[in-house]
This record gives structure tokens, C-alpha cells and sequence, in this order.
């Protein structure tokens, strides 16, 4: 790792724990609630202690002037949810044009088992090449999905997980993305299918305690925190739910004592 990518990497993460807010789904869904007016939304999450936020390139001039400090990703390819087919993601941004954009890292997503991936491990690793280049972190966003994956059994999925993230270690990533497994004694063979920090993916929005307790387990099987998208920009606060997650990841608290800090409200 070369000194520039080891100091972008600190301005994405505190003391190697991560808090991102992915929000690229604008290209993938459209302009939804908590994107049509993203600056207050960037200026919300990172008030409430987000490391860092997540965009595409064509995004970036709404973003420096709203990050309270915290760090920038930009995403590097994509697709629709009204094209063909959602997993076929397509290269849409260089390092290059990252650094121009004022990006501290970059990031990219492979579905591992679809039928896309030959393509997309051919993407990646050049990516990778070309952000080791001009010493750019990169965030390989390893997702477990194809007719093969069975997401319904932890013990299965999570291998299938360890595979994902260990793909990503050895194409070049720096810092490894995927989905949770469903339980902490599960995603505990995620994390150590590479020495690499891994962040897990919100999932489908739920309760604000079921949310808070699958990053607690996350947390406790070994992963460096979250990458967390809707169930963060599309929260009714997205405030206090960025500090909630924070206390977790960054103070190691419960998922009770985190709803209780951030002063959220608690479902009956």
C-alpha cells in the first residue's frame, strides 16, 4: 500500500472502522426520497458522524460544500432497475476522473455466481491497476448473487460471502463490501476469508432496532462497520439514525443503548 493510499484510506474510516453512506442509487432508481434534495441529506449523515459519502461522479458539485469534513467515494459503474437486466453494472467513472472529481477513493460492485461476473472481474482488476497507480483506495463492493446463491441459509450464504470478499482481496481491493450473512457466528467465516477490512451492506429497511442489531452482529463476528444506504438517506432522520449506527461501530454500543443516544424513537 503505497502513502497516498494510506492516507485517503483515514479520511474514509476512523481508527480503521467505517461508517459510508452509499448514494449512487440515483442512477439505479431514480431521483427517490432522500436524493431529490441530496445536499441535506450529505449534510445530515455527516453531522451525524458518517466517515464518509458515496456518489457517482456527475454528482460530486453537490456534494463538497455539504460533507461537514467527512470523507468522498466516488462509485464506478451501474446500471437500472428499469434496463434489462440490474446486474449487468457498467463501467461509468476512471480513477482518473474520480481525483477530478475530488474523490478520497473509489469504489466498484461485482455480483459474484451471476452471469456477469467474468466481465466484471476483468473491470475490477483494472481498476484496481489504475487506482494503485495514483495511490486511490478502493472499495470492491463483492456481492454474493446469481441462480447458485442461496441467500435463505446462513451457513451456505456465508461461504458463498467468504468467496465474494476473498475475490475482492485478491483483485486489489483495499477495503471489501458485502451482504450479511444474518447471523454474527455466520459472518464471523466471512471476515476471515480475507485480512482485509469488511463493511457490510444494509440490506432491506426494517426497524431501526433490527437494522441496529444486524450492524451489532456484524460488529461483534469481526467487520470494520457499514456501508448503509436507504435504511440511512431514506430514514425519516437521517441524523439521528447515522448517529445510532456510529455508536455502534465507533463506540461499541448496543443496538438498545444506540436508539436510546440517538434519541430515536422505540417501536413498539
Amino acid at each position: 500500500m503505497t502513502a497516498g493510499t494510506a492516507a485517503r484510506l483515514e479520511r474514509i474510516g476512523t481508527g480503521g472502522r467505517h461508517l459510508i453512506v452509499p448514494m449512487d442509487h440515483g442512477i439505479t432508481l431514480g431521483a427517490v426520497d432522500g436524493l431529490v434534495d441530496i445536499e441535506s441529506t450529505i449534510d445530515a449523515v455527516t453531522r451525524g458522524g458518517a466517515d464518509a459519502v458515496l456518489t457517482q461522479k456527475g454528482i460530486a458539485p453537490r456534494v463538497h460544500d455539504n460533507t461537514n469534513g467527512a470523507g468522498y467515494i466516488v462509485h464506478c459503474n451501474g446500471s437500472t432497475a428499469i434496463g434489462p437486466d440490474e446486474s449487468d453494472k457498467r463501467p461509468t467513472a476512471t480513477v482518473e476522473e474520480a481525483i477530478r472529481a475530488g474523490a478520497d477513493a473509489v469504489s466498484f460492485h461485482i455480483n459474484v455466481g451471476s452471469e456477469h461476473e467474468p466481465d466484471q472481474i476483468t473491470q475490477l482488476s483494472e481498476l484496481a491497476a489504475e487506482a494503485d497507480r495514483y495511490g486511490m483506495p478502493l472499495l470492491a463492493m463483492t456481492y454474493a448473487r446469481g441462480h447458485d446463491i442461496r441467500d435463505d441459509d446462513p451457513e451456505t450464504f456465508a461461504e458463498d460471502l467468504g468467496h465474494a470478499v476473498r475475490l475482492g482481496e485478491e483483485l486489489g481491493a483495499d477495503v471489501l463490501k458485502t451482504a450479511y450473512s444474518g447471523t454474527a457466528e455466520t459472518f464471523e467465516r466471512v471476515v476471515e476469508s480475507t485480512r482485509l477490512p469488511v463493511v457490510i451492506a444494509g440490506g432491506s429497511k426494517g426497524t431501526d432496532e433490527e437494522t441496529l442489531s444486524m450492524v451489532r452482529g456484524a460488529m461483534d463476528a469481526g467487520a470494520a462497520g457499514v456501508s448503509m444506504g436507504r435504511s440511512i438517506f431514506q430514514h425519516e432522520d437521517p441524523e439521528a439514525i447515522t448517529e445510532a449506527v456510529s455508536a455502534v461501530v465507533h463506540d461499541d454500543a448496543s443496538a438498545a443503548d444506540a436508539v436510546e443516544r440517538a434519541g430515536l424513537a422505540v417501536e413498539a
